[in-house]
This record gives C-alpha cells, structure tokens and sequence, in this order.
C-alpha cells in the first residue's frame, strides 16, 4: 500500500490562499488516480478534487473555480491549491488514492489514509 503523509494546513481569513501538499512513498506510480478529501465533525468524509496520472481532474461543485488539483509523478507528490477560501471550506483534508463509484469518489484501497491536516478558515 501506499503511505501518504499531508502538510500545508493552517488557519486563513475568508478570501485568502493555501496551498496543501500530500508526500507519497511505496508504489505511487502504480496509483492512477489521486483524490483529495475532506472532513468535518459530525459529517462522512466528502471527495473534494481527484487527478488522473496524465492529469484528467474532476472536482466537487462547491470547489470548482476556487481549487486547483496538481500532481508531479516524478516527486510522488500531489497538491491541492484553494484560493478564495470560504468558512463552509473548514474542514481536516486528507489525501488517498481514488475510485470512482457512480458519481462519487470513494478512496481506493490501494492506498491508507494519512493523518490529514487541518485547514481553518474564519470569517
């Protein structure tokens, strides 16, 4: 399985930027498509943005606009940019491998779960 390992996360005024980064290590090539996730208290976990591995992306409507989904294979690292943050977007964000079910994106279990990071966004 791969390991995943989230940083970038911090605490940004309404309006503002972030940038968050997800390490891979094990066999990363082999994952064709990354996601990014997101989770509050209360709620199950929610798709956020995923990229293909020759970078075909998909985003949940509330994102689209606003974030950007990136990948570097020869790094084994994938990103997530957000620009124009709103407070519905605080949430701890994860990453894994994805897999499509239907409409929705579920992560895939080639992959584990990193610890996630926690992106705080006030209004």
């Amino acid at each position: 399985q791969v390991q995943l390992a989230e940083s970038g996360g911090g605490l940004v005024q309404a309006g503002g930027s972030l940038r968050l980064s997800c390490a891979a290590s094990g066999p990363f090539a082999s994952i064709y498509t990354m996601g990014w996730f997101r989770q509050t208290p209360g709620k199950e976990r929610e798709f956020v943005a995923t990229i293909t591995y020759i970078g075909g992306t998909t985003y949940t409507d509330s994102v689209k606009g606003r974030f950007t989904i990136s990948r570097d294979n020869a790094k084994n690292m994938v990103y997530l940019q957000m620009n124009s943050l709103k407070s519905e977007d605080t949430a701890v964000y994860y990453c894994a491998p994805a897999k499509r079910i239907g409409s929705d994106w579920i992560k895939d279990p080639s992959g584990s779960w990193g610890q996630g990071v926690q992106v705080t966004v006030s209004s």
